[in-house]
């Protein structure tokens, strides 16, 4: 019998979504998987991101389902790893002190709550409970969703990707098509032989379909997510917060803290615009914060490059393979955190299986043809 491995899968990206799914895959038996990435694994969208694993402000109902049904994935997945992943649980904080965001946090949880989301409204005095070290001010509304977490993406691309060969600083350059069908990955130095090549690629990923003249476009989106060196526990219980501006023109402020003491700091929603990246900005950032967080202290803030997340051009994920090259399948989205888990094994059944996920039906890259 023929040791000969039945499917060489090329993945192009070695973020956390090309990383989940070389996870997935290499639990197969008779599959090579053959990781190609840019530059060194994680530190493109994946290193700049927020990292909140939720399902909070994920609308309309599927696509809140999907974020939610990956959510509750992320424990198995750490299981499953059996290593350090960086998983924070303890859930998501948030309150306003305006009257018209308050009432808007009031119908969110409704909803939220309507669609089986663990989220509820709490008191002054349950989150002072939940944080006593926390300085709110004027408090109108609170909300706890108890099922959010965040995850360290480094430690978790770094575990996904010792199940597979990975070649760092590695650029795709093109493709080798035969009969419409993708043969071999091509880089500056060498082919890769495939019988699946699969674009996990982030901003790159409408840059590279071209090259194998698939369209798949995305709107530019970049964002800012500072850093900090290390400071007391500031957050005791919950792994997220959210707080609301502390002046007219600020906006809302989310802070989350690693296990190394250092924080990440972000404002506005998760997918809102930023492109100042100064010195300033990140001091001004991390000023906010210890108002409502004294116990930060001394802590510095360190500025962070602009980061630029993927995000398809109706702000959905992209997910399957194409009809114009039968053999190339995409995996593009935002919310890559929160999905990572549930499109690394659901990516691996139609990869591995033929199956066609009725999950990702909404997402086809068909509705950009």
């Amino acid at each position: 019998m023929s040791s000969t491995p039945s499917l060489r899968v090329i993945i192009v990206g070695a973020g956390i979504i090309g990383a989940s799914l070389a996870y997935y895959l290499s639990r197969r038996s008779r599959i090579t998987v053959t990781v190609l990435e840019r530059d060194v694994p994680g530190t493109g969208a994946s290193g700049h991101s927020f990292a909140w694993v939720n399902a909070f402000g994920k609308d309309p109902g599927h696509y809140h389902s999907l974020n939610r049904r990956s959510l509750d994935m992320w424990y198995r997945l750490a299981h499953q790893l059996d290593t350090d992943i960086g998983l924070h649980v303890g859930g998501e904080m948030r309150w306003e002190n305006q009257r018209e965001p308050a009432e808007r946090l009031k119908q969110r949880i409704r909803q939220l709550q309507h669609w089986g989301y663990p989220c509820r409204l709490i008191s002054r005095e349950e989150m002072m409970a939940l944080e006593p070290h926390l300085s709110p001010g004027a408090v109108l509304a609170a909300s706890f969703s108890e099922a959010d977490l965040h995850v360290e993406t480094d430690a978790f691309i770094n575990a996904c990707l010792r199940h597979a060969v990975v070649h760092p600083h590695t650029t795709v350059t093109g493709f080798v098509k035969h009969n419409g069908r993708i043969t071999a990955v091509k880089t500056a130095d060498a082919e890769f032989p495939c019988d699946v090549a699969v674009l996990a690629s982030g901003v790159q990923t409408t840059e590279l379909a071209a090259l194998a003249t698939v369209s798949m476009p995305q709107q530019r989106s970049p964002g800012i997510v500072i850093k900090t060196t290390p400071c007391a526990e500031v957050l005791h219980n919950v792994a997220v917060l959210h707080a609301p501006p502390d002046d007219e023109g600020c906006q809302h402020l989310h802070l989350r803290q690693l296990a190394d003491g250092s924080l990440r700091i972000g404002q506005g929603t998760q997918e809102g615009i930023n492109r100042d990246a100064s010195q300033q900005h990140a001091d001004a950032l991390l000023a906010r914060a210890k108002v409502y967080l004294p116990d930060i202290g001394d802590a510095a803030a360190i500025p962070t490059p602009v980061g630029y997340r993927p995000m398809p051009l109706d702000g959905f994920p992209v997910l399957g393979f194409t009809s114009a090259v039968p053999n190339l399948y995409v995996a593009l989205m935002h919310s890559g955190v929160t999905l990572a888990p549930l499109v690394g094994e659901m990516a691996a059944l139609e990869i591995a299986d033929g199956a066609r996920v009725d999950l990702f039906a909404p997402y086809r890259p068909e509705r950009f043809v």
